[in-house]
Protein backbone atom coordinates (compact mmCIF):
# COMPACT_ATOMS: atom_id res chain seq x y z
CA UNK A 1 0.00 0.00 0.00
CA UNK A 2 1.27 3.28 -0.98
CA UNK A 3 1.19 6.10 1.73
CA UNK A 4 2.59 8.64 3.93
CA UNK A 5 2.63 8.60 7.92
CA UNK A 6 3.32 11.08 10.05
CA UNK A 7 4.28 11.61 13.51
CA UNK A 8 6.02 13.84 15.81
CA UNK A 9 3.14 16.22 16.42
CA UNK A 10 2.50 17.72 19.77
CA UNK A 11 2.35 20.80 21.77
CA UNK A 12 5.21 23.17 22.84
CA UNK A 13 6.18 26.81 24.20
CA UNK A 14 7.32 29.63 22.66
CA UNK A 15 10.86 29.42 21.34
CA UNK A 16 10.55 25.68 21.39
CA UNK A 17 11.10 22.83 19.12
CA UNK A 18 9.67 19.99 17.08
CA UNK A 19 10.99 17.62 14.47
CA UNK A 20 7.98 15.97 12.12
CA UNK A 21 8.57 13.14 10.23
CA UNK A 22 7.19 11.33 7.44
CA UNK A 23 7.36 7.55 6.68
CA UNK A 24 6.50 6.64 2.88
CA UNK A 25 5.67 2.97 1.76
CA UNK A 26 5.27 1.60 -1.44
CA UNK A 27 7.07 3.80 -3.32
CA UNK A 28 10.61 6.01 -2.96
CA UNK A 29 10.53 9.22 -1.93
CA UNK A 30 13.63 9.98 -3.39
CA UNK A 31 12.31 10.14 -6.29
CA UNK A 32 9.43 12.47 -5.77
CA UNK A 33 8.50 15.86 -5.06
CA UNK A 34 8.06 16.49 -1.65
CA UNK A 35 6.56 19.18 0.70
CA UNK A 36 5.58 20.14 4.05
CA UNK A 37 1.95 22.27 3.96
CA UNK A 38 -0.11 23.21 7.20
CA UNK A 39 -3.73 24.47 8.09
CA UNK A 40 -4.91 26.16 10.31
CA UNK A 41 -8.77 26.53 11.84
CA UNK A 42 -10.78 28.45 9.29
CA UNK A 43 -7.83 29.22 6.91
CA UNK A 44 -6.52 27.38 3.48
CA UNK A 45 -3.79 24.95 3.65
CA UNK A 46 -0.59 26.35 2.97
CA UNK A 47 2.89 25.37 1.70
CA UNK A 48 5.75 25.58 4.37
CA UNK A 49 8.38 23.99 2.09
CA UNK A 50 8.87 22.11 -1.01
CA UNK A 51 11.97 20.44 -3.08
CA UNK A 52 11.31 19.53 -6.36
CA UNK A 53 11.61 16.31 -7.62
CA UNK A 54 15.29 16.66 -9.05
CA UNK A 55 16.19 18.21 -5.16
CA UNK A 56 17.64 21.40 -6.89
CA UNK A 57 15.11 23.90 -5.74
CA UNK A 58 13.83 24.16 -2.38
CA UNK A 59 11.19 26.53 -1.29
CA UNK A 60 10.22 27.79 2.38
CA UNK A 61 7.46 30.00 3.05
CA UNK A 62 8.94 33.69 4.18
CA UNK A 63 8.05 33.69 7.65
CA UNK A 64 9.22 29.80 8.23
CA UNK A 65 12.91 30.82 6.59
CA UNK A 66 15.57 30.63 9.26
CA UNK A 67 13.65 28.59 11.42
CA UNK A 68 12.15 25.03 9.66
CA UNK A 69 14.45 23.26 7.76
CA UNK A 70 13.10 20.56 5.67
CA UNK A 71 15.06 17.18 4.91
CA UNK A 72 15.20 13.35 3.80
CA UNK A 73 16.36 10.15 4.89
CA UNK A 74 16.63 7.95 1.77
CA UNK A 75 17.60 5.54 3.74
CA UNK A 76 14.45 5.24 6.06
CA UNK A 77 12.29 6.78 3.14
CA UNK A 78 11.62 9.20 5.74
CA UNK A 79 11.01 12.74 5.11
CA UNK A 80 10.96 15.43 8.00
CA UNK A 81 10.66 19.15 9.02
CA UNK A 82 12.75 20.68 11.73
CA UNK A 83 11.50 23.59 13.25
CA UNK A 84 12.60 25.63 15.58
CA UNK A 85 12.33 29.30 17.58
CA UNK A 86 8.77 28.10 17.04
CA UNK A 87 6.27 30.90 17.14
CA UNK A 88 2.31 30.62 18.10
CA UNK A 89 1.06 31.49 14.57
CA UNK A 90 2.78 28.08 13.94
CA UNK A 91 -0.14 26.83 15.38
CA UNK A 92 -1.60 24.36 12.71
CA UNK A 93 -2.33 20.80 11.30
CA UNK A 94 0.64 19.59 9.42
CA UNK A 95 0.39 17.36 6.51
CA UNK A 96 3.34 15.86 4.55
CA UNK A 97 2.96 15.30 0.80
CA UNK A 98 4.79 14.00 -2.31
CA UNK A 99 4.02 13.69 -5.70
CA UNK A 100 5.04 13.86 -9.34
CA UNK A 101 5.01 17.96 -8.99
CA UNK A 102 4.15 19.77 -5.17
CA UNK A 103 4.04 23.19 -5.69
CA UNK A 104 3.52 25.07 -2.48
CA UNK A 105 1.76 27.61 -4.02
CA UNK A 106 -0.87 25.43 -4.97
CA UNK A 107 -1.90 22.24 -2.91
CA UNK A 108 -4.69 21.52 -4.97
CA UNK A 109 -2.64 20.04 -7.94
CA UNK A 110 -1.37 17.56 -5.55
CA UNK A 111 -4.55 16.24 -5.02
CA UNK A 112 -5.48 16.47 -8.83
CA UNK A 113 -2.72 14.51 -9.49
CA UNK A 114 -3.32 11.86 -7.65
CA UNK A 115 -0.32 12.36 -5.15
CA UNK A 116 -0.25 11.01 -1.42
CA UNK A 117 -1.01 13.10 1.62
CA UNK A 118 -0.07 12.57 4.95
CA UNK A 119 -2.65 11.97 7.55
CA UNK A 120 -2.21 15.46 9.52
CA UNK A 121 0.15 16.18 12.65
CA UNK A 122 -1.46 18.54 15.13
CA UNK A 123 0.91 21.28 16.26
CA UNK A 124 -0.06 23.66 19.30
CA UNK A 125 2.56 26.78 20.06
CA UNK A 126 1.43 28.59 23.03
CA UNK A 127 2.31 29.24 26.34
Amino acid sequence: QMQLVESGGGAVEPGGSLRLSCAASGFRLEYYAIGWFRQAPGKEREGVSCVNSHNTSTYYKDSVKGRFTISTDNTKNTMYLQMNSLRPEDTAVYYCAASHRVPCGNPKIITRDRGFWGQGTQVTVSS
